[in-house]
């Protein structure tokens, strides 16, 4: 090994890289190369794990069971967990947002470690049952040893990671060594990955899947226009404002969350991407599939249909504050992303004629008192035979408008 790869080693890690054989210390350079190369370009993050346990196993680790908690910034859980044994390979659990996971960390050696700051060795055999709750199950699945390492990132998130034994020697001074030269750079790469995965997830979470994708590959310039051909869903509540004034905001939230609980799972279910939340309503597309443009249609209507009975019986088992009603427009043709705004502020938005009309189209559902009102261009693309219910004027819209019930 040169003194150029053990210079660039920070002075408390370079003494412990000195106190490794020259077989080993090599092994444990590569090993740090490929944490900050190869797994860092690997997009499956068990595999990274599983990678990084194996390196360490033909290093002559004794690793039995390994753990790692990761924060997630995620609208639907707190952080991810990846429980890896010899014996079934990697586990992944996603720990729930609340105050029970919150409880259970509380009392766990990973909130230990990132409290002191230190890592934690504990020899089980002389380890006390109720220091920590985890310490009786490794007892009985016949652990040994159990070391728990903090892993903080810069902007203070608190992860870690554990590991188990069964050999009754433990990691030994040796094992304990390598650890501490590898664990920065798994470190480093851990938090690289979580930044961006935190990333993605919140741009999808708010522009949804398509949009985040294209502003990830760099669609950012203002006045960039992408159109899609599909078949459009435009969702509105009936006289949210009048009802949603006797309300608290709190109380105004749970209904609006309520409501697009019964949107959206239809949606999803049949293809569909939801674009945009507008206040107490939806947009939302289903792509054409080449030259199957009726399948996009048909998945379209299914959605709307099953909507439109989800919240029948939510009214029916009193989920809402009063009852409530939505209408559906159904529209076929292009929705138009296009970034829009000033300066550095913009806006990653749907536009275009096609999305105005189907917005138009929705107005009509409480005048025509129907609930899910279809254009021509869409039920052209329809295998049935729906109801015509004549022409209608629209707002922004100099011809009237042909309008179509199931």
């Amino acid at each position: 090994m040169s003194f150029s790869s053990l210079a660039a080693l920070p002075g408390d890690l370079l003494s412990l890289a000195r106190s490794l054989d020259a077989e080993t210390l090599p092994r444990v350079i590569a090993l740090r190369d490929w944490l900050v190369t190869t797994a860092a370009r690997t997009e499956d993050s068990n595999e990274v794990l599983t990678g990084f346990l194996n390196r360490l196993i033909e290093l002559g680790l004794p690793i039995d069971r390994a753990v790692s908690a990761i924060e997630a910034l995620h609208s639907e859980y707190a952080g991810i967990g990846r429980f890896w044994t010899r014996e079934e390979g990697t586990i992944v659990r996603y720990l729930p947002h609340g105050d029970r996971r919150e409880a259970i960390y509380q009392t766990s050696p990973f909130a230990y470690v990132n409290r002191t700051g230190e890592w934690l060795v504990l020899d089980l055999a002389d380890t006390p049952d109720d220091l920590f709750p985890v310490v009786p199950e490794l007892k009985q699945a016949g652990y040994r040893h159990y070391l728990t390492i903090p892993i903080r990132f810069t902007n203070g998130a608190e992860n870690a990671i554990s590991f188990a034994t069964r050999s009754p020697e433990g990691f030994g001074r040796r094992g304990l060594t390598i650890l501490r030269l590898v664990i920065p750079s798994f470190a480093l790469v851990t938090e690289l990955r979580a930044t961006s995965n935190r990333l993605d997830e919140v741009l999808r979470i708010y522009v949804g899947d398509d949009p985040h994708k294209a502003i990830l590959s760099g669609a950012i310039q203002r006045g960039q226009v992408t159109r899609i051909r599909s078949a459009i869903l435009f969702a509105d509540m009936r006289e949210y404002t009048r009802i949603s004034s006797s309300l608290s905001p709190e109380s105004a939230v749970e209904l609006l969350n309520n409501y697009f609980d019964c949107l959206v799972p239809p949606i999803e279910d049949e293809g569909g991407e939801v674009l945009k939340y507008l206040g107490d309503g939806l947009l939302a597309i289903m792509r054409d599939r080449g030259d199957d443009t009726g399948g996009a249609a048909q998945s379209a209507l299914t959605a709307a249909t099953k909507a439109l009975r989800r919240i029948e019986a939510a009214n029916n088992e009193g989920r809402f504050p009063v009852q409530i009603n939505v209408g559906f427009a159904l529209h076929h043709g292009d929705a138009a992303y296009g970034n829009v705004g000033s300066g550095q502020r913009l806006d990653f938005t749907v536009i275009g004629r096609d999305v105005n009309l189907a917005s138009r189209i929705a107005d009509l559902n409480k005048r025509l008192g129907e609930p899910l009102l279809m254009s021509k261009p869409f039920v052209e693309h329809l295998w049935g035979n729906p109801h015509p219910l004549g022409s209608h004027a629209v707002e922004g819209f100099e011809e009237e408008v042909e309008v179509y019930r199931p």
